[in-house]
C-alpha cells in the first residue's frame, strides 16, 4: 500500500514559523486577464479575490502596508525574455490591453504601490524586497494568482530574503484544483505557513 503523503512528510516537513510582528499584505496579480471568460488565461478564480478583498478591508483598517503586482510588457514582449516565450498567452499583458486591467472592486487606493513585473515572483525586477526593508515588514501576507506560478514564486523569493511568508488559501487561485492544491500543500511544508482567511483576519485584528 502507497505511504500516506501527509505521512512521508512528517518529521521532515511540518515545522511552523508562525506570524511576525510586522506585516504587509500584497495582492499578486489579480488583473481582469484572469476574470474575463474571453481570455486565454481565463480561471474561474472569483471566490479567491472576494477572499483577498476581504483581507485587504482589514489590513487597512489596521493600518498595514498593502502592496499590488501586475504584469506589463512592452509591445511583442521585448522585455519577456525566455517567459514571454514559453508561455504564448502572456501576451495579453501588453501595455494598452483591457485584460492587464485591474477587475471590478480591486482599484488601488492613492497610497497604495503598485509594482508591474515582468516575471513570476513579485521580487524580480522590482523594488518590493526595499521597499518592505524600508518599512521594518517582516511578514508578508501573500493573495493573488496564480498559486502554481506568480504566488509560489513570489513565496520562495519572500523566505530567501528573511521573510516570513504567509499563504492564504482561501485568496489564491488557479485554474485547476490539482496544481493549486498541490502547491499549497507545497509551500506549507517547505516555505510559508499556509492558512485560511479567518486566521489572518484574526491575526490582523489583534495587531
Amino acid at each position: 500500500m502507497a505511504q500516506d503523503l501527509n505521512e512521508n512528510y512528517r518529521g521532515a516537513f511540518d515545522g511552523r514559523l508562525g506570524f511576525g510582528a510586522r506585516p504587509a499584505l500584497i495582492l499578486v496579480d489579480f488583473v481582469q486577464a484572469y476574470f474575463d471568460r474571453d481570455s486565454p488565461l481565463y480561471a474561474g478564480v472569483e471566490d479567491a479575490l472576494a477572499s483577498a478583498l476581504r483581507i485587504r478591508a482589514a489590513a487597512r483598517t489596521a493600518g498595514f502596508p498593502v502592496f499590488y503586482t501586475n504584469v506589463v510588457y512592452r509591445e511583442g514582449g521585448a522585455d519577456g525574455g525566455v517567459f514571454y516565450r514559453k508561455v504564448p498567452a502572456l501576451e495579453v499583458f501588453v501595455k494598452g490591453n483591457p485584460l492587464g486591467v485591474w477587475p471590478e472592486g480591486l482599484a488601488p487606493a492613492e497610497d497604495e504601490i503598485v509594482l508591474s513585473k515582468q516575471y513570476p515572483s513579485a521580487f524580480f525586477g522590482t523594488s518590493l524586497s526595499a521597499l518592505l526593508t524600508a518599512r521594518g515588514i517582516d511578514t508578508l501576507i501573500i493573495t493573488g494568482l496564480t498559486t502554481s506560478g506568480c504566488v509560489r514564486a513570489t513565496c520562495v523569493d519572500a523566505v530567501s530574503r528573511g521573510l516570513i511568508p504567509i499563504v492564504v488559501a482561501d485568496a489564491c487561485g488557479d485554474r485547476h484544483a490539482s496544481p493549486h492544491e498541490a502547491n499549497l500543500f507545497d509551500m506549507n511544508a517547505k516555505y510559508a505557513d499556509v492558512v485560511s482567511e479567518t486566521a489572518v483576519i484574526d491575526y490582523l485584528k489583534t495587531m
